[in-house]
């Protein structure tokens, strides 16, 4: 019998394009889940040079690596940095809910 072979799935090595990026933060926005959010921007900061966005936000290599992982909890201020140092920016929407209107 064939073993079959595995390995992890990595999202970082699929976010190749800016366009790739803004969907797949979009997506875990819309999924409101803070974990998620966090490690999505970890999956993006590791797409395009952890150090180099440590760097941008003016914070450290490792911390920010902790912060940014599923269970991380990084404060408002550093998720506005990394977003920032991604060159993207956070935009607010109408919610559908009908408690909103």
């Amino acid at each position: 019998m064939m073993k079959t072979k595995t390995k992890a799935w990595d999202a970082a090595a699929h976010l190749k394009s800016q366009t790739d990026i803004v969907a797949y933060l979009e997506a875990a926005l819309d999924d409101g889940d803070p974990a998620l959010i966090a490690a999505a921007l970890g999956d993006i900061a590791r797409a395009k040079g952890m150090a180099r966005i440590a760097r941008k936000a003016g914070l450290g290599r490792e911390s920010l690596y902790k912060a940014l992982s599923a269970e991380g909890n990084p404060e408002f201020s550093t998720v506005l940095k990394v977003v920032d140092a991604l060159g993207l920016r956070l935009r607010a929407t109408r919610a559908k809910a009908a408690w909103l209107r």
